[in-house]
């Protein structure tokens, strides 16, 4: 029997995320050379690397015997939780009936695509779930292409959501950003504000990095400032290191009870409810506690310090433009200077880049600028800085701090050598790629120089 694939599913490429790890796979498998057995140098994928929160395992096994179906918009007692969460740490007064749970933000975020009519509007780069989903579902969309600074700019969206024609306009707001780890500030996201207000845009706000924010107090909000127009998803996946948890909210804006309907039903169509076991652990990471505080410190401190040395290492590398991380654990490398010299190495895509970086001698894994719904020679690329133990990591830091410039540097160096390895072997890249353009250059003159 021949089994008919539905065509709107054969019109899906797969996943980024899914592509690159399955090519890092093969190539994996394939490489005949002995330096190969380490693997690579992972700065490709985006996994908080750290242990789970003690509270929350602890309450996963606890709860390990709940079976029954949990209510469709999540538990009374973790949306309660999260209510209060939000009002503590986020300054959102924010009641538990306008919040529901999903598994995942991602799904959060397709559920909202779902049942919001109208065109999307997605500001590149961007992080790489984000259009695959917008495909799927058949919604029209616009890129928004960022500036130098790799923000938003209020004039650019404007000037975009005047010449749409839907009557309503979806504005997806990552915010601190993958891929760049840059935060909006409050002015910022105001100029913003006072644009959708005046559009009649819808925001969109995956805020899943907001617990990483290496200065928290710098964190806002876009409930706090458009709460009237904006759906804010978080989750435990990146702050609490429990992406495979898959649990994840939505805070709904306070008029959209109608909506509410319209989702609930969508949710239950779909998946019924979130694992009623996780939904009870979730709620001890939600909760405030002199433990969880402790373990936000930690883990943002470690970020900031990995990634202020993967911002002036790869910056050291001269022609490399950076963006430098407020939050996350990633930022934007644009290697473009060197666009001549790749495309002499026929390297003349961001794909074919991330290919060169991974085979023998470099071994490093990238994602390149067209997972990054930046156009296909844009040769830019997201670094992760998160190849190393969490546990042991975590556990040198509460042993002992570092707290000068050096002592961070042999911190990242003592805990993080496969960080410091891939930087090299990435500035070994270019040079050789340097090298070699300047010999093809040079064959060429004497070439044109030979006498026929």
């Amino acid at each position: 029997m021949k089994f008919i694939v539905d065509q709107q599913v054969e019109d899906i490429e797969m996943p980024e995320n899914l592509k690159l790890n399955t090519f890092l796979q093969e190539f994996h498998s394939t490489c005949s050379h002995p330096e190969c057995s380490f693997g690579f140098y992972g700065f490709a994928f985006g996994q908080s690397p750290f242990p789970v929160p003690k509270p929350i395992q602890e309450a996963l096994i606890k709860n390990a015997d709940k079976g029954a179906y949990a209510p469709v918009p999540g538990i009374s007692e973790l949306r309660n939780a999260i209510s209060k969460y939000n009002k503590h740490y986020f300054r959102i007064d924010v009641s538990p009936e306008r919040i529901y749970v999903g598994p995942g933000t991602k799904e959060l975020i397709f559920n909202l695509l779902e049942v919001l009519h109208g065109t999307v509007i997605l500001p590149t780069p961007a992080w790489l779930g984000y259009l695959p989903q917008i495909r799927f579902l058949k919604k029209n969309y616009h890129m928004l292409p960022t500036r130098a600074n790799r923000k938003i700019s209020p004039n650019d969206l404007r000037k975009l959501a005047l010449r749409l024609q839907d009557r309503q306009k979806i504005l997806i707001l990552n915010n601190p950003n993958n891929p760049t780890g840059l935060l909006y500030n409050e002015l910022e996201l105001e100029e913003i504000t006072d644009v959708c207000r005046e559009q009649d845009i819808t925001v969109i706000s995956d805020e899943i990095y907001a617990q990483t924010t290496y200065n928290f107090s710098k964190f806002v909000s876009m409930g706090k400032i458009y709460p009237e127009g904006t759906f804010v998803t978080n989750g435990l996946s990146k702050s609490h290191a429990a992406g495979g948890y898959r649990l994840g909210y939505v805070i709904f804006p306070s008029h959209a009870i109608d909506l509410k309907k319209q989702f609930k039903k969508i949710l239950a169509t779909e998946y019924t409810a979130v694992s009623t076991p996780i939904q009870h652990a979730a709620i001890a990471g939600f909760e405030i506690s002199k433990e969880i505080d402790e373990y936000f410190d930690i883990t943002r401190n470690v970020h900031q310090i990995m990634g202020e040395y993967t911002y002036h290492a790869l910056s050291a590398i001269d022609g490399i433009k950076i963006t430098k991380p407020d939050a996350t654990f990633y930022l934007l490398a644009d290697f473009n200077a060197f666009a001549i010299d790749l495309q002499k190495s026929k390297i003349d895509t961001s794909q074919k880049l991330s290919e060169a970086l991974i085979v023998h001698p470099y071994h490093t894994a990238i994602v390149g600028g067209d997972s990054l719904v930046l156009e296909r020679s844009d040769f830019s690329a997201r670094i992760a800085y998160v190849d190393y133990d969490g546990a042991k990591v975590y556990q040198n830091y509460l042993n002992n701090k570092p707290k000068s410039s050096s002592e961070k540097i042999e911190f990242v160096k003592n805990n993080a050598p496969r960080i410091v390895a891939g930087i090299e072997k990435i500035q070994r890249f270019f040079e050789d790629i340097k090298m070699t353009s300047s010999n093809i250059s040079q064959n060429q003159k004497s070439s044109m120089m030979t006498p026929s």
